[in-house]
């Protein structure tokens, strides 16, 4: 929802990062808590990104959502600035040189992983950023990566970023969509985990190897809306 608050790039990209960062829980609660965090981010989210002084992040030190609280949520902040500095945009943080762009995605979160936390931070804020060489599903950062890099014409998925092509995309894979696979004979592993993501991802590239997370909305609208077993 928040990303479509705003036209500009990097205003996108940061509000899809934060709000998908705090993408897990009761829907409500996502919607309540992502809106604090624009309103504390002035609604202009680059430019407090790139402009904040410390005494700017204290309104950051109460935010709480779930185990997501205010010493997270102000390394992220200290994190993305970090990126902006040294990158053009956040894109070039998962692929900033050739190495990498011809590598799978899984190397490219893992890239990101590391220049985000490239800064001092607490050892606690690495458990809210995946990384799939730890066997992470990678949920939340594979649902950013979707809405970064997959177009379509009902405006869920911005299509803004072109280093990254739809069809390197991975399933964001949760406990809805997991189970719908499986129950679809799509996915056998039991444990919701990076070789997960890549069984169930590699089945769906057999129906479009050029769109595979497509069919994400149908698995999760079973899982979630149509309660599918």
């Amino acid at each position: 929802v928040y990303p479509t608050l705003f036209s500009r790039r990097e205003d996108i990209e940061i509000a899809g990062f934060l709000v998908a960062t705090i993408s897990w829980g009761q829907r409500p609660v996502i919607i309540k808590n992502g809106l604090l965090l624009m309103q504390l981010l002035d609604h202009a989210p680059y430019q407090f990104i790139t402009g904040f002084k410390d005494k700017d992040l204290l309104p950051f030190r109460t935010f709480t959502h779930r185990t997501f609280n205010g010493i997270d949520c102000i390394s992220f902040l200290k994190a993305l600035k970090h990126i902006y500095l040294t990158f053009p945009t956040l894109e070039n943080a998962f692929v900033d040189d050739l190495n990498v762009a011809n590598q799978g995605l899984d190397t490219k979160i893992s890239n990101f992983h590391r220049h985000f936390f490239s800064i001092a931070h607490q050892s606690r804020t690495e458990k809210h950023l995946s990384d799939p060489f730890r066997n992470s599903a990678c949920k939340r950062l594979n649902m950013f990566l979707r809405w970064m890099v997959r177009k379509d014409k009902n405006g869920v998925d911005f299509g803004i970023w072109n280093t990254i092509h739809p069809s390197e995309l991975m399933l964001p894979l949760d406990v809805h969509t997991g189970r719908v696979a499986r129950s679809l004979g799509l996915l056998n592993r039991q444990q919701d985990d990076w070789k997960a993501v890549l069984e169930v991802t590699a089945k769906l590239r057999q129906f479009d190897n050029q769109d595979p997370v497509k069919y994400d909305y149908a698995l999760f609208g079973l899982g979630v809306f149509e309660k599918f077993k």
